[in-house]
């Protein structure tokens, strides 16, 4: 499978058949930047806020899913799970959303502001990779995020939603979570796409990636 950063909580997730998931896709004006006009087969909204469901900026007309329950798309299983935020929109309503691509199990968490629980991680569990919230704000920040990281035990942690150079929304850079982690856990990517198989998981440790692009 194929995993490309788009900015803030949006990726596009792309299977070995061609089906893809984009998620959270976001308006330029909430970001402070735009995102890549790309089409796929669905889209996941974790929130009903213009960071996370600018719809039009998906090209064609892929199904939309924000709603609770267990979906076939081309292949692709998607299941959401709620939980809270602290965005004003949706009445505090955040979806988590797990998705299985060519057999690698992928944890979308959206805009989550709970608190670590074991309830709720017994419904996630096992994480192939973990896409997190990280800048604090309306969702978690580094020392939380971290909290789920060690419950989740995922082989891979990408960071989402913190500060980066090309927004001036007040959260927090990822620097304070990667602090968090050893030097060899991290691994900075000079691609914003990349590939992932089910057979490089080995469930020995967890390393946090992301893009040199995307760097605060």
């Amino acid at each position: 499978m194929k995993l490309q950063w788009l900015g803030h909580n949006a990726f596009r997730l792309t299977e070995s058949t061609g089906s893809s998931v984009i998620t959270d896709p976001f308006e330029p004006q909430a970001v402070g930047y735009s995102m890549a006009y790309l089409p796929c087969d669905a889209v996941t909204s974790s929130v009903a806020h213009p960071a996370h469901n600018h719809y039009k900026g998906v090209k064609g007309s892929p199904d939309i899913i924000n709603a609770i329950g267990v979906r076939d798309i081309n292949g692709i299983q998607v299941s959401g799970v709620y939980s809270r935020t602290k965005l004003p929109a949706g009445n505090g309503k955040n979806l988590i959303f797990r998705l299985r691509l060519d057999g690698v199990s992928v944890c979308h968490m959206g805009a989550l502001a709970d608190e670590c629980s074991a309830e709720l991680i017994e419904e996630l569990i096992p994480v192939n990779i973990l896409l997190l919230p990280v800048g604090g704000g309306f969702t978690l920040g580094a020392e939380e995020a971290k909290e789920y990281v060690d419950n989740i035990m995922p082989d891979i942690v990408i960071p989402m939603h913190y500060k980066t150079k090309s927004t001036e929304l007040d959260i927090d850079k990822a620097d304070a979570f990667l602090r968090l982690f050893d030097d060899d856990q991290i691994i900075v990517a000079d691609d914003d796409t990349i590939e992932f198989d089910r057979y490089d998981f080995t469930g020995e440790s967890t390393k946090v990636v992301l893009p040199k692009r995307f760097m605060g």
